[in-house]
This record gives structure tokens, C-alpha cells and sequence, in this order.
């Protein structure tokens, strides 16, 4: 047996049998949302393989039952490129995730914005991303499936459910394109100025490799950024991962408004 399989089983035998409908990926100062869903939670270090997320601002556990009416499965926290070098650090559990019977992966992350109307405290769903660090996590796979097409990566039927969740919380989510800087270093405002140039909107550290995997494994993928700060040079503010993890509450309190009613709106 592999190990996704058997850590399905091991799942499975602690919050029951029946399929995930959705998998959540939570980002920095996010995590609390974990703690609101109806269902068992299992640590990480209690799931062989997956890694123990490094960054404060994340809850290492993955939380399996109901939030709004609709079964999820919660990760509380994510491993990332900058802590090991591995761009495939979340291989496994996205692999257990579309083994518990999961269709869909929605994710959320802390980033930067680099359009000036689009300030700390909102929010962007990603349209499309730009891989701006050099790694994929595909690399090593064995069969052509690590040729994996990228057209379709953001898929757009749950964007527009995204968007009209939104709309109904009167909350703004504007589109945009999110690019992937490998951390764990801030960008520097030469760095700002080039996003601008080729079409970003908004920078971080995370998220793309989580999509790479996702669509690799199966599942529709949809991402929305809590801003949390300028990108470097666009305003007086110091950047660092505490002045993110202040900023995220701000956002994040819409970030949940959109993902229940988009939950309850089925």
C-alpha cells in the first residue's frame, strides 16, 4: 500500500468514510477558520509525511467535518518552498486529499499588492498566476503526466461562485494575477516595478505550487490573496512577516464571509 493510501485509511478509520466535497488550504493568520468547522482535527505530526508547517501564523493540523452544510477538508497550515527548498513539500497531502474523494481545492494565502487602489485589508481572487521562482513541483515525475496544461488552472466555474458570493456579502473581489516569488526575503522595489511590467497585480510566496499539485491530482482549483501590504517601494511601511500576520485579521474576516456563503450557496 502507498503511503497516500494508507494515510487515506488512517483518515478515514478517525472522521469517517464520506468524500470531502471541498479542500481548503489556509494562509498566514488565517488558520482560525480551522477552528469553526463541525469534525475531527488530526495533527499533522499525527499524519506520516506530511510536513509540520514552519511559519508562525499557521495551525499544523488538518481538520476533516461540516462548515456551512457542506463536508471539507481544512488544512490549517502549509509547508512551503522557502523552509526546505522543496517546491513539492505539499505533494502528499494534496495526493491524500484527491484520495479521500475531494473534487475541488479552494486556497488562500497573505500577499502583496502591487496596484495602488488595491490596499491592505481587501482581497483579490486570482485569475491566473506567473511563476517568478525558478521551481515546480513537478519536477522529478516519473510519467508525462508531469506535463501538465495550465490553461484551465483557476478554474472559472468556481470563480464565478467565488464572485458571486462576494457580491451577495457586498464584499469587492477584484481579478488578478498573482506571482510567485521564492521567499523568504521580501521583493525589492526593482522586483515591484518588473511585477507591474509583465502583468502581476499581487506577489507571495506561496500558493502556485499547491495549484501545480492540484491540477496534477485532479482537482478544480481556486485561490484568493488576503492583502496585507504594499509591494516595496509603493509606501512607507516596513515589511515582515509579523507586520503580515497583524495585517491578515483585516482581511481575513472578509475572506470568511465569501467562503461560507460561497459553502451554503452549494
Amino acid at each position: 500500500m502507498s503511503k497516500s493510501a494508507e494515510l487515506v485509511a488512517l483518515i478515514r478509520e478517525r472522521a469517517g468514510e464520506e468524500a470531502p466535497e471541498y479542500g481548503l488550504i489556509l494562509g498566514s493568520g488565517l488558520g482560525h477558520i480551522s477552528g469553526t468547522v463541525d469534525g475531527v482535527a488530526i495533527p499533522y505530526d499525527e499524519l506520516p509525511g506530511f510536513p509540520h508547517a514552519g511559519v508562525s501564523g499557521h495551525v499544523p493540523q488538518l481538520v476533516i467535518g461540516q462548515l456551512e452544510g457542506r463536508r471539507v477538508a481544512v488544512f490549517g497550515g502549509r509547508s512551503h518552498y522557502y523552509e526546505s527548498g522543496n517546491p513539492a513539500a505539499m505533494r502528499l497531502p494534496l495526493e491524500v486529499l484527491a484520495g479521500l474523494g475531494a473534487k475541488n481545492l479552494l486556497l488562500t494565502n497573505a500577499a502583496g499588492s502591487v496596484r495602488e487602489e488595491m490596499q491592505p485589508g481587501s482581497l483579490m481572487m486570482l485569475s491566473d498566476h506567473i511563476n517568478l521562482s525558478g521551481a515546480n513541483p513537478l519536477i522529478g515525475e516519473k510519467t508525462d503526466a508531469r506535463f501538465q496544461p495550465m490553461t484551465d488552472a483557476h478554474d472559472e466555474g468556481l470563480r464565478q461562485r467565488l464572485a458571486a458570493a462576494a457580491l451577495a456579502e457586498g464584499i469587492d473581489l477584484p481579478e488578478g494575477v498573482y506571482c510567485w516569488f521564492s521567499g523568504p526575503s521580501f521583493e525589492t522595489p526593482a522586483e515591484i516595478r518588473m511585477t507591474q511590467i509583465i502583468g502581476g497585480d499581487a506577489v507571495g510566496m506561496s500558493t502556485v505550487p499547491e495549484i501545480i499539485l492540484g491540477r496534477f491530482f485532479g482537482l478544480k482549483c481556486a485561490a484568493i490573496s488576503v492583502i496585507t501590504n504594499m509591494g516595496a517601494g509603493m509606501s512607507d511601511e516596513s515589511l515582515s512577516h509579523e507586520h503580515t500576520k497583524a495585517m491578515a485579521p483585516f482581511g481575513a474576516a472578509k475572506l470568511e464571509k465569501v467562503l461560507r456563503r460561497f459553502l451554503r450557496a452549494g
